[in-house]
């Protein structure tokens, strides 16, 4: 690779670091008062917020009513939810094997003198809540995310369906996800500024917590996220299209990786992610489908945290972290929330409710893990954000044969 064409393929995303290990600096010195800078990360935040909605509506919904294959459509759908179920379990398997290696437990100090409420919720009364809303201003809100994308998949299907006469209509969503489009890139001028003052304000504030009971938990998940991170995302690169696919991956990637981690929010890195596919090359009936759906109900990263809390607990308290049974369901649950629970608002208190209903865990342990959480969120938020867009990839494999980038970037 010569200079030239390594400096267009990694430009923006060196910037990024830079002013990132700029920000990072600023927060070690100045600690506390670091806190100044967040109002300029909150604002780089805020714009990705409020642009999320309108373009998941737009990207889903265009996408649907310009397709005439059904059939495909079934099968982006199909091959998606097993590859969401298949990357889910490896995570918890590697990040089992992880903390068999190297138990967290160890100098871990818990105090029990926080109160915790637990909200009793039916399920049937969840779904409701996680797939529809009352009232249609709902759906403008990124708390309701998978009700909105529900909502423009059926747009999008009724656009298709009436055919001719809804030609003008379908013409509105495909201009409106252009112009989406656009307002994203206008939108990452600014991500330098925004990105490096939170940086700046997580290392100031949260910087000493790296230091505290929780150093050896983290200690282990830090690196073996990132090595699911480079390794595992590069063995999925190579499966979707093989070497010149994981090159093409990991000069588009970055952005969206390095948004996720500073951000903290999957939500708000959808637009930069969405973009990374495009350039990637992922086929857009795919990437609008996948990227768009995984950002709700595929998070790799909260498997692997799951399964670090649940070992984290069994020590906890005490508890054999060993049997085929035991482990098996440490793996199902760490799936659950890593999927299903992900996609559910609150879902990381639901996800932590459901690992102490299954095991018994005294309530006390609530805050213990929501800790840990905390955290463990950067990492985690960056491997769940890559995941949606390396699935992406992989159901273009499936879908359009092995030379399927090759075939869409001519």
């Amino acid at each position: 690779m010569n200079k030239p064409a390594f400096l267009k393929s990694y430009r923006f995303s060196i910037i990024l670091i830079i002013s990132i290990a700029i920000g990072s600096l600023i927060g070690l010195f100045m600690k506390e008062r670091a806190t100044a800078l967040k109002p300029l990360g909150d604002i780089f935040l805020n714009f990705l917020f409020t642009i999320v909605v309108p373009l998941v509506f737009f990207t889903i919904s265009s996408t649907v009513a310009k397709m005439t294959d059904m059939k495909r459509l079934g099968k982006i759908i199909g091959w998606m939810l097993v590859i969401f179920v298949v990357t889910g379990i490896i995570a918890a398997v590697i990040m089992l094997i992880g903390v068999k290696l190297y138990p967290p437990t160890q100098a871990t100090q818990i105090t029990f003198n926080q109160p915790v409420n637990i909200e009793k919720v039916k399920i049937s009364d969840q779904i409701v809540r996680t797939l529809t809303v009352p009232n249609f201003k709902e759906l403008l809100s990124k708390e309701n995310m998978f009700a909105l994308i529900l909502f423009s998949f059926m747009i999008g299907l009724a656009t298709s369906a009436v055919g001719a006469s809804g030609k003008p209509f379908a013409q509105f969503l495909v201009a409106g996800n252009e112009v989406m489009s656009k307002a994203i890139g206008y939108v990452m001028f600014y991500a330098p500024i925004g990105l490096g003052a939170y940086f700046a304000y997580l290392v100031g504030v949260f910087g000493p917590q790296l230091f505290g009971s929780y150093f050896r938990a983290m200690l282990l998940y830090y690196p073996l996220a990132m090595a699911y991170f480079f390794i595992v995302f590069s063995f999925y690169a190579w499966l979707a299209g093989g070497f010149k696919t994981i090159k093409i991956f990991w000069s588009n990637i970055i952005p969206a990786a390095l948004t996720a981690w500073g951000t903290g929010s999957g939500l708000a890195t959808l637009p930069v992610n969405l973009e990374a596919a495009k350039k990637i090359g992922i086929p857009e009936d795919i990437r609008e489908v996948v990227v768009n759906i995984g950002a709700s109900v595929h998070s790799d990263g909260s498997s692997l945290a799951a399964v670090m809390k649940m070992s984290l607990l069994f020590g906890i308290f005490g508890m054999p972290f060993s049997g085929a049974g035991t482990l098996a369901g440490v793996v199902a649950v760490a799936l659950l929330c890593g999927t299903i629970i992900s996609g559910i608002p609150s879902g990381g208190i639901l996800g932590e409710i459901l690992i102490m209903t299954v095991f018994g865990f005294p309530i006390e342990a609530m805050p213990i893990i929501t800790m840990l959480g905390t955290l463990v969120d950067p990492p985690a938020t960056m491997v769940n954000v890559v995941g949606d867009n390396v699935s992406g990839m992989l159901v273009a494999r499936l879908m359009n044969g092995p030379k399927w980038m090759e075939e869409h970037r001519a």
